[in-house]
């Protein structure tokens, strides 16, 4: 699947995307396979709380399924103005 990453997530991890092979089946179990890679995603993603996902560009939460996505995104919360 493609991972993408925007704003201080894509700093940390040190690039925008990339194909990641997973066995995870939710984005928490993706999160926690990027986590252990090395120091740099453990950087991004050291507060959960602090980040939002996307689906397949759905806005979704961390217990979401995995199962034929296509696509997940990080990034910071957005405000608006």
């Amino acid at each position: 699947m493609n991972v993408m990453y925007f704003a201080w997530v894509r700093e940390r991890v040190g690039r925008p995307s990339e194909e990641v092979e997973t066995a995870a089946t939710t984005v928490r179990e993706l999160v926690d396979e990027l986590t252990a890679r090395e120091p740099r995603y453990a950087a991004a993603f050291a507060d959960p709380t602090a980040l939002r996902v996307a689906v397949d560009q759905q806005l979704s939460d961390f217990d979401a399924p995995l199962e034929n996505v296509r696509e997940v995104a990080f990034f910071p919360p957005m405000t608006g103005g």
